[in-house]
């Protein structure tokens, strides 16, 4: 049986040796390959985070940045750890690819390479990329780029850690009557438009989607990934998933469909975030005080009448130039003091 050779790729080669790249980069390209060349591992890393490649092959000794030092910056690079490496070496170093395959390295060829083993060794590296980018991207199908991330990084295991962070809240106001007034394909259209904005306008600043129910979501700044700037992330979010409200309703409004309103909630605080459920079932959550004060101050906005409000922690974070509008204290249920609440707007 023939097995079918891989679309095209991008291939990067780098060695020292000019004859090596020029002998390389000629065999890949009669695989119908496209090849780029790096004469040491310096201008390797920089082209590596310059360009897009499916696989490289790499040599051990090199000036400047050797084979290690490479391999090691992309392990530690999250762009790059997925890239597979092929090395390429001499008889006498078979021990350093030995170590280069216990780093992470992909596979090994040892020089002067052969061209029916060079074949077989890209094929299937690039067939092993493939299967990787397909689960990846079904991981981002039923979860956000940053817990497929941390999934493929670290594994799965139940469990959660305290972490800080700014959580999120947002609700479409009168959805069960504007459900019941059209017919239920309608209703899931607008729901999918909807989703489609919102959600770009969380990830755009750093946000995780952490879970959907009914025309409600819940969002997370700060979590898996931690960066210190979680609360103006999150309202920046907030203001412009209400800028591409206005957009949305007037497309609704020229097509004679229905506009929707909707009353976001922002908290940020301590929270114990990670993975509930089972072994065979589980979701990538947060929970704890924070949590559900978002979600109250996400139904405080029906009592203010205004569609953003966020607690005075998540205000002491920001930066930028917002207007606020000052609530004052609120009580409640569950909290045993008033929280400061205040309204943001541009």
């Amino acid at each position: 049986m023939v097995v079918a050779s891989p679309e095209p790729a991008r291939l990067l080669v780098i060695d020292d040796n000019k004859v090596n790249r020029m002998v390389l980069a000629r065999s890949l390209e009669q695989l119908g390959h496209s090849v780029e060349t790096a004469e040491d591992g310096e201008e390797g890393m920089q082209k590596l985070r310059a360009q897009a490649f499916d696989l490289v092959l790499l040599d051990i000794e090199m000036p400047k940045m050797n084979g290690f030092e490479v391999l090691e910056a992309c392990l530690n690079d999250v762009d790059l750890r997925q890239m597979p490496i092929i090395m390429t070496s001499a008889m006498d170093e078979q021990d350093a690819v030995v170590k280069c395959v216990e780093l992470g390295a992909e596979d090994y060829l040892t020089k002067p390479v052969n061209t029916v083993m060079l074949r077989a060794r890209v094929n299937a590296s690039l067939e092993k990329k493939r299967l990787r980018d397909e689960q990846r991207k079904l991981f981002r199908t039923f979860a956000t780029k940053e817990v497929a991330e941390e999934l493929l990084r670290t594994g799965f295991s139940l469990g959660g850690k305290h972490v800080n962070a700014s959580i999120m809240f947002a609700d479409i106001r009168s959805f069960t009557t504007i459900a019941e007034s059209q017919d239920p394909s309608d209703t899931i259209e607008l729901l999918n438009d909807y989703f489609g904005l919102m959600f770009d306008c969380i990830t755009e600043n750093k946000g995780s989607i952490n879970q959907m129910v009914g025309d409600g979501l819940m969002a997370i700044f700060g979590a898996p990934m931690y960066f210190e700037e979680h609360r103006e992330y999150a309202v920046r979010a907030g203001l412009r998933m209400l800028d591409q409200l206005k957009l949305f309703n007037a497309q609704q409004a020229s097509k004679n469909k229905t506009q929707i309103h909707i009353g976001i909630g922002i908290a940020s605080g301590q929270v114990i975030a990670g993975y509930t459920g089972t072994q065979s079932r589980a979701i990538y959550t947060c929970i704890g005080d924070t949590v559900n004060l978002a979600s109250r101050i996400e139904s405080h906005t029906k009592v203010v009448l205004r569609p953003l409000l966020i607690d005075n922690y998540t205000r002491l974070g920001l930066s930028g130039d917002y207007r606020l509008e000052d609530f004052g204290a609120a009580m409640f249920k569950g909290k045993q003091q008033a929280v400061n609440i205040f309204a943001v707007s541009r």
